[in-house]
């Protein structure tokens, strides 16, 4: 690798930004992705690299190139210290991601009940500023309380967070559009929240909800969902 591609890298990879370093096999030319002097077939190239986390050679107009993506641990937001959190967060930690709980709700937020994770107690809204949900963070909100919940999915609403979900019947899902589009939210950008948040598999207990709502996530993410 050589050194001012090194050098770039090490830069993104510090400001914790997705890249793909692309490697052109003919001549060994290293370019880092996304890049506005790059061909838009080889930008859209790096972007579904990091979507899938792939590294892979790639026929690129008519040119080999091995693709190798950097990309931070995706981040999981979860909005509500619940029970349900309580199953969902060791569930979710087998997969690399990095987990957050926000609750201002301190006896629940607790090293205890959630050992190894990062707590915040600051307000959802407060939180959700100092977290800058971006292209690579799913929020998920489980408190079914719109003093938390709300705030949290408007700024996620704001953001480029990829994926929004939010637990709650449909009687409650829709009350809590009506609110946020009070807020200013067009029918568009509500769409982006899944609500219910979960597949339908006919959970019951606190661990049924939380297997439906991480299947939910992990397809979205690898099926649908870009996170480049």
């Amino acid at each position: 690798m050589k050194s001012a591609a090194l050098s770039a890298l090490q830069a993104a990879r510090a400001a914790k930004r997705p890249v793909v370093f692309a490697t052109r096999l003919s001549d060994g030319h290293q370019i880092l992705l996304p890049d506005a002097a790059a061909s838009d077939a080889l930008n859209a190239a790096a972007h579904r690299a990091l979507s899938r986390d792939e590294n892979a050679t790639k026929e690129i107009e008519g040119e080999a190139w091995f693709l190798h993506a950097y990309s931070p641990p995706v981040r999981l937001v979860i909005v509500g210290a619940v029970h349900i959190a309580q199953s969902l967060v060791p569930m979710s930690a087998p997969l690399g991601l990095d987990l957050i709980v926000v609750d201002p709700r301190r006896s629940f937020a607790t090293e205890d009940r959630f050992p190894n994770v990062t707590l915040m107690d600051d307000w959802p809204d407060e939180a959700m500023d100092k977290i800058a949900p971006d292209s690579r963070t799913a929020v998920i909100t489980l408190t079914h309380d719109p003093k938390l919940d709300d705030p949290a999915l408007d700024r996620a609403l704001r953001s480029d967070a990829f994926y929004i979900g939010s637990l709650g019947s449909r009687k409650t899902h829709a009350a809590r559009l009506a609110r946020l589009a009070a807020l200013g939210h067009d029918e568009a950008a509500l769409a982006r929240i899944k609500g219910p948040v979960g597949l339908d598999i006919g959970a019951v207990s606190a661990p049924e909800i939380a297997l439906s709502i991480l299947a939910e996530f992990v397809a979205y993410r690898r099926r649908i969902g870009q996170t480049p």
